[in-house]
């Protein structure tokens, strides 16, 4: 193994990534896998066990990005595996109903109080366009208020920034998204009461929708406050608005009933991602069945998907969701997570280091900074993604993946073994103390 200062062989991967600039534009097909914000190119990676994947060039890697989420029970899961297996024998895809949906429907709903219907669908971002869709068809309204720092996939009204006031129209964070659907787009800062108040004032009787990451984790973990949540529940319902928890991370991950357990709030809307699916491409959305009665067939909001309920999905999720719903689950995970995140901060601390990790349930994050705590997307130093590539660089070299970007956060896995965690803790203080020397 190389040492935290000598780069990792990454030849094969390179040569591949050259290849791959021939095919796909950048040669990825999604931008972050790029690396370009941090050192190197790519790994293409050739398997993955448990905690641990490798490379094209057969470098082993203690694995903290967990496919961004998903994987909560690690690579290769053997009952997912096998679950999966037993399927195939039957077949790939009908378009047709099959009786793995209603399993994997009833396993969801008789463990989540929070919604009474589901649909299921084949990705993250398709089950927030059709929340989307969904509320202004319900409300018979067109405005969706977003927040800064909260990503929902890359459906048109949602590839949407801030405009340059308190509470502005969005404007489109990339080309091809039309100014028109930015304009039905409004964005304000996470963790400002007055924003909200003032965006319901002046676009009185036209919001369909706020939405929210459940825990805004996908521009760094931007830990909101209980009261805050409350509050969107409460404006939302004076307003005739529904509220919409994106959920795409951080359902089942906080726990079965994810972030609207977490804090005790009925969203109108919920947004689930692949973790449904055991990591297979997968989404879904639910809501009472008040709301859920305005989804085609039954309803005039239209929606539809040839892969939705596609059955080695279904099959590889009712092996999941089995799993989670074991007595404990999620306490271990937390416990597990709490140790790991504490003797980092233990030796943070010691050494008197500007770092910050901050964390709920199994997932963490670390925060180049001297704030005690970060709410809002602008509270992040954009120059501190500097050390962030300088530690991440070490980590690899000593055999520790995390997301290739100081944005991502991290995730830890039922599959991470006290050894993994060792080792990874170990790694992680040689590299900061490369960042801090």
């Amino acid at each position: 193994m190389a040492t935290p200062l000598e780069d990792i062989s990454r030849e094969k991967s390179k040569e591949l990534f050259e290849k791959a600039k021939k095919f796909f534009p950048g040669g990825v097909n999604s931008p972050v896998r790029a690396f370009k914000s941090v050192y190197g190119s790519p790994l293409f990676i050739e398997r993955g066990d448990k905690a641990h994947i490798w490379d094209a060039d057969g470098n082993e890697f203690i694995d903290f990005c967990c496919s961004w989420g998903p994987l909560i029970l690690g690579h290769n899961n053997l009952q997912i595996r096998e679950s999966v297996t037993k399927q195939l024998d039957k077949g790939l895809s009908f378009g047709a109903p099959t009786r793995l949906e209603n399993e994997l429907a009833e396993l969801i709903l008789k463990n989540n109080k929070y919604i009474d219907k589901i649909r299921f669908v084949s990705s993250g971002t398709e089950a927030v366009m059709s929340a989307i869709r969904l509320a202004r068809g319900y409300t018979k309204k067109d405005k969706i208020v977003k927040f800064e720092g909260c990503y929902h996939g890359h459906s048109d009204s949602l590839l949407v920034k801030a405009g340059s006031g308190l509470v502005t129209f969005g404007e489109t964070s990339s080309a091809g998204v039309p100014k028109a659907f930015a304009e039905e787009t409004i964005v304000i800062a996470l963790d400002d009461k007055p924003a909200l108040e003032k965006a319901f004032t002046d676009f009185k009787e036209q919001i369909a929708a706020v939405i929210i990451e459940g825990v805004p984790a996908n521009n760094g973990l931007l830990l909101q406050n209980a009261d805050y949540i409350k509050f969107l529940r409460q404006i939302t319902s004076d307003n005739g608005s529904l509220l919409i928890f994106d959920e795409v991370i951080t359902g089942f991950r906080l726990g079965f009933e994810g972030a609207a357990h977490h804090y005790g709030i009925q969203p109108d809307i919920i947004t689930y991602g692949k973790i449904i699916g055991g990591g297979m491409p997968v989404g879904a959305y639910g809501a009472s069945t008040e709301i859920m009665q305005h989804i085609s067939p039954e309803g005039a909001v239209y929606q539809a998907g040839t892969l939705s309920g596609n059955p080695v999905a279904m099959a590889a999720g009712i092996a999941a969701l089995n799993i989670l719903l074991q007595e404990n689950f999620y306490k271990k995970q937390e416990d597990k997570t709490s140790r790991f995140v504490n003797e980092i901060r233990a030796y943070i601390q010691e050494k008197n280091y500007g770092v910050k990790i901050f964390t709920i349930s199994s997932i963490f994050w670390f925060a180049f900074t001297d704030q005690e705590s970060i709410t809002r997307a602008d509270q992040i130093d954009v120059a501190s993604m500097e050390q962030y590539k300088i530690m991440h660089r070490a980590l690899l070299n000593q055999g520790i993946y995390f997301g290739p970007s100081g944005y991502e956060v991290g995730f830890i896995s039922s599959a991470h073994t006290q050894t993994d965690l060792e080792i990874t803790i170990s790694a992680i203080k040689v590299a900061l103390d490369i960042v801090f020397q």
